[in-house]
């Protein structure tokens, strides 16, 4: 099984339960996000995490053995997408961009915001204009090396 057929049936299993990705997340005892990346195909489970995740949707074992395969991460099917919230997400990107790597050089020197070692969190703040999203990312910061 290749693991988009996986990522297809695991959708269609959690839309038929009405599960969320958050309860999903505290069966398999990992952060949301996490576990949501990894359902989508962006990081692998251990097999005990993709058995947890196999017997809560009632799917195949194939479906855990894609689970545990090692992803080709960042595979989206176009470099930009046209999906409006993936696109805002990358406009985000190309209006802050320069300056969020300003404020990071500015802030810890010549380097970079890991991505490896990296977390991220998604909430829902309530305002008077109504509901916001709050996306907040941690990466640890790695300075450029010059041997």
């Amino acid at each position: 099984m290749i693991r988009e057929e996986a990522t297809e049936l695991i959708l269609e299993a959690k839309k038929k339960k009405g599960l969320t990705f958050e309860a999903i997340a505290q069966k398999v005892g990992k952060h949301k996000v996490w576990t949501t990346a990894a359902l989508m195909g962006q990081h692998p489970m251990s097999a005990e995490e993709a058995d947890t995740v196999v017997d809560l949707l009632d799917l195949d074992s194939e479906v855990g053995e894609a689970l545990q395969e090692i992803p080709l991460r960042g595979s989206l099917e176009t470099d930009v997408s046209s999906d409006p919230t993936i696109y805002r997400i990358h406009e985000i990107t190309q209006v802050y961009g320069t300056t969020i790597k300003a404020l990071i050089h500015e802030e810890f020197g010549d380097g970079i915001m890991s991505a490896i070692t990296f977390n991220m969190d998604i909430e829902r703040e309530e305002s008077d204009e109504g509901p916001r999203v709050k996306i907040t990312y941690n990466g640890k910061f790695l300075p450029y090396k010059w041997d």
